[in-house]
């Protein structure tokens, strides 16, 4: 079990997300003022200091911004380390004039290892919805946008499975090398009453081939992509 995501925790945070926006978009959006009208959201890594808390971020578009007001969350549990991150927020001014950012909202996203198909147990490819797949500005990361069906139940076992499954690397006769990736999806028991968010990232960084094809099983039908990673 420790190879999986437990993806419900990108789901509660999606959903919380979607109640706040919804419930400030007459006030502020309407009006042009207020705490969320000049809201961002980006793609970053949240840097995490020796108490556990989160100083500043680094966007993917390369930016890095100290924090307003430090933040912290329960799945901040590693002090003194780098995690990925969603972040809603307000980019303010300090008093020196330099750029800050004020948190509204911060949601890991969880950058997975891959595995191998040898070494993987039970696969499954349950269907999702995909969205994107997309290489982050920086080149660290490959991000991954889906949708994954969801509803209420009184089990507490029931929870979405994902993981990355690697099934080989396709050689190209120019001498390019390409990681052949599927993704496993294991519904788990949960209902399938409406759609939620889910966001996963690949570091790029021990990935030492020249694209990523990934294959997925979706609600129309099988799914394939490709992405040059340099």
């Amino acid at each position: 079990m420790k190879r999986f995501l437990r993806i419900i925790v990108i789901i509660a945070f999606h959903c919380q997300l979607l109640t706040l926006i919804s419930s400030c978009s007459r006030d502020a959006y309407d009006k042009g003022e207020g705490r969320y009208s000049l809201m961002r959201g980006d793609f970053a890594e949240a840097n995490v200091n020796s108490n556990c808390e989160v100083i500043s971020i680094t966007t993917d578009e390369g930016e890095t911004l100290p924090l307003q007001t430090y933040h912290t969350a329960k799945w901040i549990v590693r002090p003194d380390t780098i995690y990925r991150c969603m972040l809603y927020y307000n980019k303010v001014k300090a008093n020196d004039g330099k750029p800050m950012a004020e948190v509204i909202s911060l949601g890991r996203v969880h950058c997975l290892q891959i595995i191998p198909l040898s070494e993987f147990e039970d696969y499954k490819v349950d269907p999702v919805k995909f969205e994107s797949l997309w290489k982050s500005k920086s080149g660290k990361y490959l991000n991954l946008h889906l949708q994954l069906k969801t509803g209420y139940t009184e089990d507490t076992t029931a929870i979405h499975k994902l993981a990355f499954v690697s099934d080989g690397v396709i050689p190209h006769s120019d001498g390019r090398r390409t990681l052949s990736l599927c993704l496993h999806h294991d519904q788990g028991g949960v209902p399938e009453y409406y759609s939620t968010q889910a966001y996963l990232s690949i570091s790029t960084a021990d990935l030492l081939v020249d694209s990523v094809r990934l294959s997925l099983n979706t609600y129309s039908g099988p799914v394939v992509r490709t992405l040059p990673i340099h």
